[in-house]
């Protein structure tokens, strides 16, 4: 699919619709500043590198250094960097959520990831919004695994 949105190489073009590739290193995501008109259709390394970011950086903002942008996450090139590089981010994200007590539930600005509501919600809502987004993604992607498996 020549539109789709994906991971690319640091020096192709971006996707049609993408004005960027978003984070470091020799690879990085099709990006948009502007919402699209109409969703890319996204491919599994698109999809898994984007959850990776959200769980790396929302740890990191809940948990960590509160310093790490989009800019700084590293686009993994091959399936076997990016399923490391998300189980190391979902094990932050766990961590976070684990050092976290009940009372930070109902803290507003809990988790400071600049790239969201979460400095005006309460942390439960940004923890339902990252478990949405995992179960959404999730599913597209075992979904695509299925479909491809069977073309």
């Amino acid at each position: 699919m020549p539109d789709c949105w994906t991971v690319r190489r640091r020096g192709e073009r971006p996707a049609a619709g993408a004005d960027f590739l978003t984070g470091a290193g020799e690879w990085g995501r099709d990006a948009s500043r502007e919402v699209p008109q109409r969703p890319p259709f996204t491919t599994l390394a698109w999809r898994l590198s984007h959850l990776t970011e959200l769980l790396a950086l929302r740890a990191d903002h809940t948990a960590g250094t509160h310093r790490l942008t989009r800019d700084d996450h590293r686009t993994a090139g091959d399936a076997a960097t990016a399923i490391a590089a998300f189980d190391a981010a979902a094990t932050a994200w766990r961590a976070a959520l684990l050092g976290a007590g009940d009372e930070a539930l109902d803290t507003v600005g809990y988790s400071t990831y600049p790239h969201g509501s979460d400095p005006e919600d309460p942390f439960v809502d940004t923890v339902w919004w990252v478990n949405q987004e995992l179960l959404h993604h999730g599913a597209e992607i075992a979904l695509l695994r299925d479909l491809y498996a069977r073309r």
